[in-house]
């Protein structure tokens, strides 16, 4: 099995974070993705630039460029996350390569987006999604607003919503439709990513404020607690059958400060009890104690633990590339299972293979190699 994407070709300019995202996702299920490097590579996370060839092209030279866009036309995608304007100054705009390429579909990465009065200011996660009007919701009730790593802007907004562009923009291209410009920013896709908050804003449920919410940790019955030995307990009984068989387990049946789930009055009360309450025994005692209880409590594992636990070991959630432990493709399809991923390899191993296989004939190769233009 190839994968559900097996037969396309992804033309993918080397980045950090969300445009590398976007290319493992595509080339995980199944696409051909090449990725032009830089030479000297620069930063490349090893699990994110997995499944490709690599070319190294200078496209500083009009050499470079004229073999980068050569390749292009050949391909029914491209990802890029320079800055606006710089794949123009380069003379691979979209422009340009939609000339050459009409099916072309030109997947554009970036923080503020292709326009707008930000668009040409640096940034980061952190950034986007402050604007977006994420990050200030996350955090501790009354306190600091938390960035949470950088999951939301980076990747849930930014490399997941474009591969989800891509991929419909290139079904309209099977469909008999023109290729298009895909403009993905993260500000806009994170702001995607709230839409249930806004949902809850307009019916009066998301005060302003960092943990002031149900689902934010306002409610002592969804929030970690910390436990005896360092570790951390998740609780999320929301409804109200979880709730009981929470209180169950711990002996708060019918207890006064307890009775009323639903009443943000008591909640201080009730989280000040259930902290010191986790505090008295290890996370794992506490888990082993909830385990078949439909409770909606499970431990807060490291990394290492998430990829030791018996039910990712059963779904196979963590595979072994390379001889390195990486997140397997997700998510799973029944008839084009995604093929197992491969190790990256090093930077520019496919330079000749790729020209080759484009038509640029081996002394032609040879002249761009000499002159610096590949390597």
């Amino acid at each position: 099995m190839g994968g559900a994407l097996h037969g396309l070709r992804i033309i993918e300019f080397a980045g950090i974070g969300p445009g590398p995202f976007c290319g493992m996702m595509l080339a995980d299920h199944g696409a051909e993705v090449i990725r032009i490097d830089r030479r000297g590579g620069g930063f490349a996370a090893r699990s994110m630039a997995r499944s490709r060839r690599s070319i190294v092209i200078d496209l500083k030279q009009p050499d470079g460029v004229a073999a980068a866009r050569a390749l292009c036309g050949t391909a029914d995608g491209i990802v890029e996350g320079f800055r606006p304007g710089v794949m123009e100054r380069l003379g691979l705009g979209p422009e340009v390569l939609l000339a050459d390429n009409p099916r072309l579909v030109y997947g554009r990465m970036t923080g503020w987006g292709q326009h707008g009065p930000m668009a040409q200011e640096p940034g980061h996660d952190i950034n986007y999604i402050a604007i977006a009007g994420v990050l200030e919701g996350i955090g501790p009730p009354g306190g600091v607003p938390l960035p949470p790593a950088n999951y939301i802007g980076d990747f849930g907004g930014g490399g997941m919503m474009l591969a989800f562009g891509m991929v419909c923009a290139l079904l309209e291209v099977q469909r008999g439709g023109a290729g298009q410009v895909i403009d993905a920013a993260m500000t806009d896709g994170s702001a995607a990513i709230a839409a249930m908050t806004w949902s809850m804003r307009a019916m009066g449920m998301w005060p302003d404020g960092p943990g002031a919410t149900l689902l934010s940790g306002a409610a002592p019955f969804y929030r970690v607690y910390a436990c005896a030995d360092g570790g951390f307990l998740s609780v999320g009984c929301l409804e109200p059958q979880f709730y009981a068989a929470f209180l169950g387990v711990l002996g708060l049946e019918g207890d006064a400060d307890f009775a009323r789930q639903m009443d943000p009055s008591g909640w201080p009360r009730m989280g000040e009890r259930l902290t010191a309450l986790f505090a008295t025994r290890s996370r794992d005692d506490w888990a082993a104690r909830f385990a078949g209880v439909e409770a909606c409590v499970a431990p807060v594992l490291t990394l290492a633990e998430a990829a030791a636990h018996p039910h990712n070991i059963a779904r196979g959630t963590f595979v072994e590339v390379g001889g390195r432990t990486e997140p397997a493709p997700a998510p799973r399809f029944s008839a084009t299972p995604a093929p197992p991923p491969r190790a990256m390899g090093e930077i520019g191993a496919d330079t000749d293979a790729v020209l080759a296989d484009i038509g640029i004939p081996a002394d032609r190769i040879a002249q761009l190699r000499a002159s610096g233009a590949v390597a």
